[in-house]
């Protein structure tokens, strides 16, 4: 008995190690299995929010860049809203300082907006179109540096110079809609069959929302995707894909195809305003840096 005992006991300490090794390999896999299983769900299902989440990166991830370049990499978070046209949503692009700073230095040059008229239009056959005030803004007038960070991230998102913005020195087109004030739908880019020859062409819009908007006042486009566009559209229904305005939020869009050629389904105009006021601030990007001829 006494030696059956040993022996027992002699084989219980033999086996210790490994029982206790393949336990903990179980668990261990077991855990892993679960953890891929569980990754896999998020992914599934919050793909979305990913998309919103700042990416961190070491010195190390950055390339040797040029003399125009970063020593930084940077990310922008955005959504995509639709393909045709293609239009992208920045979330929290500006912050809220930012966004009043601008409304505040704009306050002081607002006039009523005005239109590019095409052949046979006047101020008059077009009264009710576009009813905003608005401003034009550089960023060298803005004693903040609010409108410089905004143009030089808008460069960033867009992958597009600053010196391809509008109207020489005159960045920012600052608008504001106040109840029932609008711009019935429209095309940022001009048809030169309509307009005559142009020097250069807008590629695309970034509109950085400075204000909420308590009812109405959306970016509108009723041609998202080809819709209504053989329906008789009246070009002021406020329909199609609607963009709500939020402080500080931005949305691109292009105005041209890859080639170059109008994107029919670009038509976009601003709702009205049904109660409070609507306050953008709008940057027109063109295919040619200023100056150029």
């Amino acid at each position: 008995m006494k030696y059956r005992g040993k022996r027992v006991l002699g084989l219980e300490s033999n086996l210790t190690f490994p029982i206790v090794f393949l336990l903990c390999l179980c668990f261990f896999l077991a855990g892993l299995f679960g953890s891929i299983i569980i990754s896999q769900d998020v992914n599934k299902s919050g793909s979305r929010h990913k998309l919103l989440e700042d990416i961190g990166y070491d010195e190390e991830d950055s390339m040797v860049h040029g003399e125009s370049g970063d020593s930084f990499i940077n990310s922008i978070p955005f959504q995509v809203l639709s393909w045709k046209p293609r239009a992208v949503y920045f979330p929290n692009f500006a912050s809220d300082e930012q966004c009043r700073n601008i409304i505040e230095r704009a306050k002081r040059k607002l006039k009523p907006s005005s239109l590019a008229l095409r052949e046979g239009e006047t101020a008059e056959s077009t009264k009710g179109v576009r009813t905003s005030s608005g401003a034009f803004l550089s960023a060298s007038e803005d004693s903040t540096g609010s409108l410089e960070f905004v143009e030089e991230k808008i460069a960033r998102a867009t992958m597009l110079p600053r010196s391809h913005g509008e109207a020489g020195y005159l960045a920012f087109n600052v608008l504001r809609y106040e109840v029932d004030q609008r711009y019935v739908s429209h095309y940022d880019s001009f048809n030169p069959a309509e307009y005559g020859p142009l020097k250069s062409q807008r590629v695309a819009s970034f509109l950085l929302y400075l204000s909420d908007v308590e009812e109405g006042g959306e970016t509108m486009f009723p041609f998202e995707n080809g819709s209504n566009m053989n329906q008789g559209y009246d070009y002021q229904g406020c329909i199609g894909l609607k963009v709500r305005p939020r402080r500080g939020d931005g949305l691109l869009f292009y105005s041209l195809h890859p080639n170059g050629t109008i994107d029919p389904t670009s038509l976009h105009g601003s709702c009205p305003v049904v109660k409070g006021e609507k306050w953008v601030a709008t940057k027109w990007i063109r295919d040619k840096a200023k100056g150029s001829s």
